[in-house]
């Protein structure tokens, strides 16, 4: 039968409320004043972005966040989001010092957050674009993470930016497809405000190739970034794919972020295909949206999951149940409507492929499959914008990992349309990255990787890494009052 909403208004709100809730003052002067303030910083050197993390944290030691916040959105504009959706774990707080001493690693994210939720709440700006103009014209395809970074920082480098993005909203996937407990999209239109305050025009419902062409972009902007990020769900190719109750996972997770909860229907019974982060994100929206029970179905082991340990984790704290070594073979609709999915044992050869075990399918009742076995290449698109674009075996783009540069010397690129897909730092990361390539370009400079400007001194790579010089006192005593 078709989905229904299944749960009220209220039971919704407390069941979407975010994990980890926002640091109060003290909390934060408390966790700010465990900082060791590393001169080689490895919680720089593991963040994509590079932003200058003892000094922000530091400066909330010091009563100002507001000084933190502009360090932090000097070096990754969207520092907001990334505070709450970033697996810390596996990076800046990961590489923490204190966590070799067998301590608490700092919390990085929730410093990150309480720095940029305190400028937000007070409508305090502490960034502005660079008073002079270069004149210089760049398009932007794509307003999700990647072009969002490299458009704010064209902007601070004096250029003037136009990003297109074919969805009625900007932010990308920061807007349609996180996990509405993880972070509400109402704070990824705030970093878009925040990226349109810089000077960037966004045009939203404009679709590259359909509503404005390629040709008219070339001629009136000197460069392009192409951040189309990937496209729908890779197909399951069995039979009852195409019932109704078969969804995407991220067009699951959008309509929680378009629609009232309490009108987002879901199934009782649903089973997630897949195993990786996007996996986990359905499994747990559908629990906390009602559903009675929620399997994730994965072909591999439980060790060859692709999520974080720490997103399983949540999702069996959720009441997610997980089926290993199970393949989808057929979704049973017999009168039009999802009723079951039949799966197979699955094993690994010795080459380590998967193959079925033979005699081994059942049926599991289900009311809704949610695919999240990975996104499709848009190498049609990308052919059809541009035919003379590189692209590598896997679909992706062919680049420069330092400048974003493509085979087309007005192309430049970044984020999970060149890399494959990974994480929203590493996206913005990636913009950065390219909008000093582009700026080179532009400008007929040698390319050269953007420098974390907030610590005094600093000479770092491309992704944030390098060595830093020791800080004087009086160095540090002044760094802390901007």
């Amino acid at each position: 039968m078709p989905l229904q909403p299944l749960l009220p208004a209220a039971a919704l709100a407390a069941n979407m409320a975010e994990i980890h809730p926002p640091l109060r003052s003290q909390e934060a002067f408390v966790e700010a004043s465990r900082c060791l303030y590393c001169f080689d910083a490895p919680c720089i050197m593991a963040c994509p972005t590079g932003i200058d993390i003892p000094a922000f944290i530091k400066k909330i030691a010091f009563g100002n966040p507001a000084g933190a916040a502009k360090t932090i959105l000097s070096a990754n504009i969207l520092g907001a989001s990334c505070a709450r959706v970033c697996p810390t774990s596996v990076l800046c707080e990961g590489a923490c010092v204190l966590d070799d001493r067998d301590e608490q690693p700092i919390q990085i994210g929730r410093l990150q957050r309480f720095a940029t939720d305190y400028i937000e709440e007070r409508g305090l700006k502490v960034l502005s674009a660079p008073p002079q103009q270069t004149g210089r014209k760049i398009a932007v395809i794509g307003a999700g993470p990647a072009g969002l970074g490299c458009a704010a920082e064209l902007a601070r480098l004096g250029h003037r930016v136009t990003v297109f993005e074919k969805q009625k909203q900007p932010g990308g996937l920061n807007t349609y497809g996180i996990a509405y407990y993880k972070m509400k999209p109402e704070v990824s239109l705030a970093e878009v405000e925040l990226v349109k305050s810089l000077g960037v025009e966004v045009r939203c419902g404009v679709a590259v190739g359909k509503d404005v062409t390629v040709a008219q972009l070339e001629k009136e902007f000197e460069a392009i970034f192409i951040g189309v990020g990937l496209g729908a769900a890779a197909r399951l190719r069995i039979p009852g794919e195409d019932l109704p109750e078969v969804i995407d996972a991220l067009d699951y997770i959008a309509r929680i972020h378009t629609d009232p909860l309490d009108q987002v229907p879901t199934g009782r019974r649903v089973a997630i295909i897949g195993a990786g982060n996007t996996a986990i994100d359905a499994v747990t929206q559908s629990k906390r949206l009602g559903a009675e029970s929620a399997l994730i179905v994965y072909r591999r082991s439980e060790a060859d999951m692709s999520a974080y340990g720490f997103e399983y984790e949540l999702a069996k704290t959720d009441g997610a149940e997980f089926l290993f070594h199970a393949a989808p073979v057929e979704v049973v609709g017999p009168k039009g409507h999802v009723t079951g999915l039949k799966l197979v044992q699955t094993r690994v050869d010795a080459n380590g492929r998967v193959e079925f075990v033979p005699g081994t399918e059942w049926v599991e009742p289900v009311d809704l499959v949610l695919k999240a076995v990975g996104q499709e290449k848009q190498v049609d698109l990308l052919k059809k914008l541009f035919p003379s674009l590189a692209v590598d075996a896997r679909g992706a783009i062919q680049r420069d990992p330092l400048t974003g540069a493509t085979n087309v010397p007005h192309l430049f690129t970044g984020g999970d349309c060149a890399n494959g897909g990974r994480e929203v730092v590493n996206a913005v990361g990636e913009g950065k990255k390219a909008a000093h390539g582009i700026h080179a370009f532009l400008m007929k400079e040698t390319a050269a990787p953007p420098v974390q400007p907030s610590r005094l001194g600093a000479k770092q790579g491309a992704a944030g890494s390098g060595l830093l010089r020791p800080i004087r006192a009086h160095e540090l005593e002044e760094a802390l009052k901007k």
